[in-house]
């Protein structure tokens, strides 16, 4: 079988970064073809070569055998070339049909006046072939993120894409919505679509995937069929060398001093009465399903959103907590489940977003900030961290997603905060740094730090909490020690309706 796409000895280059290394990829027709690596291996870069993004600094990518330059989005798409971003990219007071088609958009009489009708019925026709129930001229704003997401595939079927790369596509979904999509990738595979799936999630790829390319350092590592391939074999590929499956002891904590306790905990129909307690040298799991409140309670906690009733204590004293400052105040600091919007200055260098939250540290004679210091300061945690960057001059948003989540801890750990709540603290992270990751949660509840970790991985869940609360529909369902809980348990009380027991 030809393939559509081959891409051979690939080179990309950023401000003293080597992106892609003459890197190599094949996509056949009606082939899945996942795209594998750690954070920074190139994936995302090399993928957008393909899609007219970036410009290649060397090699060459051949579509159908012919040699082509992709110089530009709009020449990937007169290619059949589609992307689906992972950070989707719409208009939200757009229609769903007016997004699909913008700057295309069919005109009536005289070639002036937007035809509206043939719009929404083109947009129609997509999404009858997609098999999707979904009004064109909704709003894309009033859809959900999976929706928005098959609003992303539909533009990208309207340019008679034969290649669809798909970055992260469930890294935001539910099951139910995953199944969807999942049925919306085997109906484009049947038709003879090449889709290109870039994911971390290892059980997804099982099951959706025929082949697997592994990246490592921007260098192209190998091509292995999905269904016959140990999973620990393409981890090892990935990272380079074995990852420790080791899961540490988990301490006992329950003698330690408790040093937040939260009572009554009230916010709408999002928080109904939600009451814990969290101690010294704990890792504290939240887990539920999408929509059950658990980020919503450590938002309220942290001042970042109102509340209308309950109580906190910190170190056994009453506080009143009306912002994310106050909450900083009180030693609490908070890694938001998306941290490019609420934990990161992604325009901004290393170095700067490092000192972001203790900038009066650095200040002298009360107004000029010491450069110096900050930097000094920065490459000690570079070091201790292990952050893989050129420099503390680095822009953050050049850097892997893992790096950049490292980037938040070193924030909240240069303001010794004492309670974290860390918020799907690997979301979007390969497994090399998930488990680096995991050691330094670990390193911190042994330093003392207390830590709430909120998670939707019930293997992360159950790795790392010393103790889990459960919480459905606002409410805490339900307790576990770290020896009784089981993913079905969990799944039990994460599907329960009214609160079995009381977490203390």
């Amino acid at each position: 079988m030809t393939p559509i796409v081959v891409i051979r000895n690939l080179s990309k280059s950023f401000p003293g970064v080597r992106a892609l290394d003459r890197a190599q990829f094949e996509l056949l027709p009606g082939e899945v073809h996942a795209l594998m690596g750690e954070n920074g291996a190139g994936k995302s870069t090399l993928m957008k070569v393909l899609a007219g993004v970036y410009r290649k600094d060397e090699g060459e990518i051949l579509v159908d055998g012919k040699p082509v330059d992709v110089e530009s989005p709009r020449a990937a798409q007169a290619l059949g070339i589609g992307i689906v971003h992972q950070e989707l990219n719409l208009m939200n007071h757009l229609s769903a049909a007016q997004n699909i088609f913008i700057g295309r958009e069919p005109r009536g009489r005289f070639g002036v006046f937007l035809d509206e009708d043939a719009l929404n019925a083109k947009a129609d026709t997509i999404f009858q072939r997609l098999h999707l129930k979904l009004d064109p001229r909704t709003q894309v704003g009033d859809l959900t993120v999976a929706k928005q997401q098959m609003v992303e595939i539909a533009k990208a079927l309207s340019f008679d894409s034969r290649v669809l790369i798909m970055d992260e596509p469930t890294a935001a979904l539910n099951n139910a919505e995953i199944e969807e999509l999942f049925r919306v990738v085997r109906q484009l595979q049947a038709e003879g679509v090449g889709i290109v799936y870039i994911s971390h999630k290892m059980d997804e790829l099982r099951q959706i995937a025929d082949r697997v390319t592994i990246m490592r350092d921007g260098q192209y590592i190998a091509t292995v069929p999905m269904a016959t391939t140990p999973m620990q074999s393409i981890i090892s590929m990935m990272v380079g060398r074995e990852l420790s499956q080791e899961v540490p002891d988990i301490p006992d904590t329950s003698a330690n001093p408790v040093v937040l306790a939260v009572r009554g905990l009230r916010r709408g129909a999002a928080i109904k009465d939600v009451g814990f307690t969290l101690r010294k040298g704990e890792i504290l799991g939240f887990a539920g399903l999408m929509g059950a409140g658990r980020t919503e309670v450590a938002r309220a906690v942290f001042g970042a959103d109102p509340i209308d009733a309950g109580e906190i204590e910190v170190h056994g004293k009453r506080v009143t907590i009306h912002s994310p400052q106050d909450a900083v105040g009180h030693g609490i600091g908070y890694l938001s489940e998306d941290r490019k919007h609420f934990g990161l200055a992604t325009g901004l260098d290393v170095e700067t977003n490092v000192a972001l939250a203790s900038l009066r540290r650095f200040t002298r004679a009360g107004m000029f900030i010491d450069q110096g210091a900050i930097g000094k300061t920065a490459k000690d945690y570079v070091r201790q961290l292990s952050i893989k960057t050129p420099s503390v001059q680095q822009l953050v948003r050049l850097l892997s997603g893992g790096n950049q989540q490292k980037i938040v801890i070193a924030k909240w750990l240069l303001r010794d905060c004492d309670i974290l709540f860390f918020d799907e603290p690997t979301r979007g992270i390969d497994v090399g740094a998930k488990s680096e990751i995991y050691k330094l949660l670990n390193a911190l509840a042994a330093q003392g730090k207390a830590i709430v970790m909120i998670s939707s991985e019930l293997p992360e869940v159950l790795r790392m909490s010393h103790r889990i609360l459960v919480m459905c529909e606002g409410r805490i369902t339900g307790e576990l020690k770290a020896h009784e809980a089981t993913q079905e348990k969990i799944m039990h009380l994460a599907t329960l309706r009214e609160s079995t027991t009381t977490a203390a």
